[in-house]
């Protein structure tokens, strides 16, 4: 590695599980919930008789893993030490309002007008217990890092002059609990103050290997200038080893779209989106995946097997044409289609073009309508693929647009879909740079932009474009 000096230990510069914020924050809704759910129950049975312990052991557990869902799906577990307290209070006002209400009608047919009444003082404890419990995790959180008994490992990325101001900025501010493990410099500078143990790169290739072998957890670029690529790369290179990313604010303008309009701990810091979707979000699309997948194939069986006889009578050759692709974190898995094409072993990996001599008359038709695509809900079943997501390509053309499009893998960050926003705004696909680069640009477009309503809208225009027969033949 080209680096000035050696890498500082891991464990030197490494964080307890347990004192993460997330992890303090769970163990503080534990304890909220558990003081909420007492103090209802002390008032509940000063009007009714108590049960006995095993039941309130039991109700308490089925208590607290529904509130422990109800606060993740409302995305209650990130990272908040970084956010305002105001976002997270009201977020946990939200939330609990939300997870109250439930319980509520869960019990308004049934239950005594008392027990209503007591759940809108449950409603109130469990806020208030939570928003305390909070509070004193975020203080815990700022005495950690004030101690550096907390210290997240920090690539910082700029020229010498304001990475030499970010490093003063880190040495003044140990609240934000950054350790500065390296730093990348972009300018030609030797001078720069900076501590003995921190790795100084100048080698943009050694970035991923440092980001490993130090395990960094957080990247601060700094820089002057607008160059686009470096950025893309940098930042790509940061997600695909899990690390998160954070700029300044003048560079803004060139994350439009995929940056937060947040201030870090009061600072000009700027965080890249890390989360792509909320959890709840998430767990619909999972569920519509696996919902639809299932109907696909079990309700249009009979279609199916039509399709698979007329493909099988058209022409010689196997009824499915399988492929070896690369899915979500640059996993290779095999994917599956209505063969389309006449068979030919004799030319390698390739791209159909336009009105293709490969292509058979029942592949032509089934390629425009997309039927040639059902057989791939068997790898959405398995989870290797979504309904929604940038298109898998073949590891041959993966490693080929990678060396032309460093940043290329960026978009396996998510799983590969079915249908995807370049499939139904796009009709034409030249195997040349600048089509890469706008295939690249769409998918970028759906990753940064991800949400359940985004991939209904994807859904619709999918059908659309199946029954005016406009894909690709």
């Amino acid at each position: 590695m080209n680096a000035e000096t050696t890498i500082a230990t891991p464990s030197s510069q490494g964080q307890s599980q347990v004192l993460r914020p997330q992890m303090l924050q769970f163990i503080a809704d534990f304890i909220a919930l558990m003081v909420s759910f007492g103090v209802y129950q002390s008032l509940r049975m000063a009007s009714d008789p108590p049960y006995p312990f095993e039941w309130y052991a039991t109700v308490a557990l089925i208590t607290w893993s529904y509130w422990v869902v109800v606060l993740w799906m409302g995305g209650l577990y990130r990272d908040f030490y970084v956010r305002s307290p105001f976002d997270e209070i009201s977020l946990v006002f939200r939330q609990t309002l939300l997870g109250s209400a439930i319980m509520f009608f869960s019990i308004s047919m049934s239950g005594p007008r008392s027990v209503r009444t007591m759940f809108v003082v449950y409603w109130i404890a469990t806020f208030a217990f939570i928003v305390v419990g909070r509070f004193i995790a975020r203080r815990l959180q700022v005495w950690l890092r004030r101690r550096r008994i907390v210290q997240i490992p920090t690539l910082i990325v700029g020229n010498s002059t304001r990475v030499s101001q970010m490093l003063r900025d880190i040495s003044t501010a140990p609240a934000w609990g950054y350790s500065a493990s390296g730093v990348l410099l972009i300018d030609d500078q030797s001078h720069l103050n900076h501590d003995a143990s921190v790795a100084v790169i100048r080698d943009l290739q050694d970035v991923p290997a440092f980001l490993t072998a130090a395990r960094v957890r957080e990247v601060i670029i700094t820089v002057d200038h607008s160059d686009h690529e470096l950025l893309m790369n940098i930042v790509s290179m940061a997600t695909d080893n899990g690390a998160s990313v954070k700029i300044e604010p003048d560079l803004y303008d060139i994350f439009s779209g995929q940056a937060r309009t947040m201030q870090i701990y009061g600072s000009p810091l700027i965080e890249v989106r890390t989360q792509l979707m909320q959890p709840w979000e998430e767990v619909a699309k999972r569920l519509t995946d696996v919902v639809a997948s299932i109907l696909g194939l079990g309700i249009g069986l009979p279609v199916w097997l039509l399709v698979a006889i007329a493909v099988k009578a058209s022409s010689k050759g196997p009824m499915f044409f399988v492929q070896e692709r690369v899915g979500k974190n640059g996993k290779n898995f095999r994917m599956a289609k209505f063969r389309s094409m006449y068979v030919d072993n004799r030319r390698g990996p390739t791209w159909t073009d336009s009105n293709d001599p490969r292509v058979t008359p029942v592949g032509r038709f089934i390629r425009k309508t997309h039927l040639d695509e059902i057989p791939q809900l068997w790898n959405v079943l398995k989870g290797e693929m979504s309904l929604v997501g940038p298109r898998p390509e073949q590891p041959f053309y993966v490693e080929k647009f990678t060396a032309m499009v460093p940043y290329y893998k960026h978009r396996h960050i998510v799983r590969p879909g079915v249908t995807g926003w370049w499939q139904v705004k796009v009709k034409s696909n030249p195997e040349s740079l600048e089509e890469i680069q706008q295939r690249l640009r769409y998918d970028f477009f759906y990753i940064e932009n991800m949400s359940f309503k985004l991939d209904l809208e994807i859904m619709v225009r999918t059908v659309i474009v199946m029954l005016k027969g406009h894909g690709r033949a």
